[in-house]
């Protein structure tokens, strides 16, 4: 093909990102120095206010808690999803159909249906209370509900297939003669695990933690639905700021700010695995 044609070819796809990509982030920036104007929106006025606005303790506290969800989301994610994802991967053809289709079967359905569904089961009339009292484990209904548990078991439903696709993959693409190879050199199953399979997935387990992370520091309408607006996070502040406070400069500096730890965790991944692709993903 030549030359002239490939261009002709790649332009409608340049000229999308241009538009739909590159344009909004500029304006990001751009609007994250504006100043805020009352009543009138912002003007273009160049100022730091903004990013020193978030010196405040109310918006520090907004951070760490949200940078405090995703770590236990994260943690929790790798705890139960490298498991299963790597017993996914050594079952046999008609096994790992079976349970991608039962990890991809919820994707049918809308998550914000889902989430009222876990407020079905966490009400202290729900399932899980009846089921507790039922076996004697509790004498009086939990509140489980709109706290801080609602939300982590929240962002951890909605995230661990993710991480078991993620690792999953890993597994299915391991040579596991390395491993049989490991075993005949003397070496126990634990630490034939540790030095072989668990160095060889990591870069499948890196993806599941950066597709976990990420993602949980902005999923602001699980903490709004299982939460009940007591958890408030960096997303949810954005929207506030957006919506009810009107200062729209204050909230692309959140955003900016929040798209510089994405690029933060997208740049370690990339030094711990030597890839700047995510397995599993591409």
């Amino acid at each position: 093909m030549k030359r002239g044609r490939i261009w002709l070819c790649a332009a409608p796809l340049y000229a999308f990102t241009l538009v739909f990509v590159l344009g909004p982030a500029l304006y990001l920036v751009a609007l994250s120095f504006a100043q805020n104007t009352a009543g009138t929106g912002f003007c273009w006025a160049f100022t730091l206010e903004n990013f020193a606005r978030m010196r405040d303790p109310i918006y520090l506290k907004c951070f760490r808690e949200s940078f405090r969800l995703a770590l236990s989301t994260t943690v929790l994610n790798v705890l139960l999803g490298y498991p299963f994802g790597y017993f996914m991967g050594r079952l046999g053809a008609r096994g790992k159909r079976l349970l991608t289709f039962l990890i991809m079967a919820p994707f049918w359905t809308s998550s914000l249906i889902r989430l009222y569904g876990w407020i079905i089961l966490l009400q202290v009339k729900g399932v899980f209370n009846r089921v507790l009292l039922w076996l004697g484990v509790v004498d009086e209904p939990l509140k489980i509900l709109y706290s801080y548990p609602a939300v982590l078991i929240g962002m951890v439903y909605a995230l661990l297939p993710f991480m078991i696709l993620a690792v999953y993959t890993s597994v299915e693409k391991l040579d596991w003669t390395l491993v049989e190879a490991a075993r005949d050199l003397g070496a126990s199953r634990v630490k034939a695990f540790c030095t072989v399979t668990l160095r060889l997935t990591l870069p499948g387990l890196m993806s599941g933690v950066v597709l976990t992370f990420v993602p949980s520091m902005g999923l602001f309408f699980i903490a709004d639905i299982l939460g009940g607006n007591k958890i408030v996070l960096v997303g949810s502040l954005i929207q506030d700021q957006m919506t009810r406070g009107g200062n729209q400069p204050f909230a692309a500096a959140l955003a900016l700010v929040l798209a510089a730890m994405t690029t933060l965790m997208l740049w370690l991944y990339r030094r711990l695995t030597g890839t700047s692709e995510l397995e599993g993903v591409v």
